[in-house]
């Protein structure tokens, strides 16, 4: 039940604060943001891509997305690479242990507090090349 807000504006185990929408009770909305993806080019699927991970689901999948689209990773580097997550609440970046050290001292300096954790989601992703040739990929992290 802690996909809903047990008290509207009080943050729940992962810092998700909800409203009157995520109350426990019928019809309202889970705090997290389940984010399975399709991205289409030229009307046809280039990429299937999600995650579980409660509130770190919308980053993990637009990471794995800005990673193939405009960082031209191959689809097992791209889910595999090293997250980072941050949200309004509570103001903390968490990182991956393995993420790049150059890039969380550049953070540490502009004053953002890092929390260093295990891993970010499992991320699956599904990527038609410029071949038509598909390429599924299961996230390292998880036994897929």
């Amino acid at each position: 039940m802690d996909d809903f807000s047990i008290k509207p504006g009080v943050p729940n185990m992962f810092g998700a604060v909800g409203g009157e929408a995520n109350k426990i009770e019928p019809g309202k909305r889970m705090l997290s943001s389940m984010t399975p993806t399709l991205v289409l080019k030229d009307n046809k699927v280039k990429i299937v891509v999600g995650t579980p991970g409660g509130t770190t689901i919308p980053t993990s999948v637009f990471q794995a997305i800005v990673n193939v689209i405009d960082f031209k990773q191959n689809a097992n580097f791209s889910v595999n690479t090293p997250k980072f997550h941050h949200q309004w609440l509570p103001e903390v970046v968490l990182t991956e242990n393995n993420f790049p050290e150059t890039t969380i001292k550049s953070l540490e300096t502009m004053n953002y507090k890092i929390e260093r954790i295990p891993q970010i989601g499992r991320t699956e992703m599904i990527l038609v090349d410029e071949n038509k040739t598909v390429h599924a990929i299961a996230d390292g992290r998880g036994d897929d």
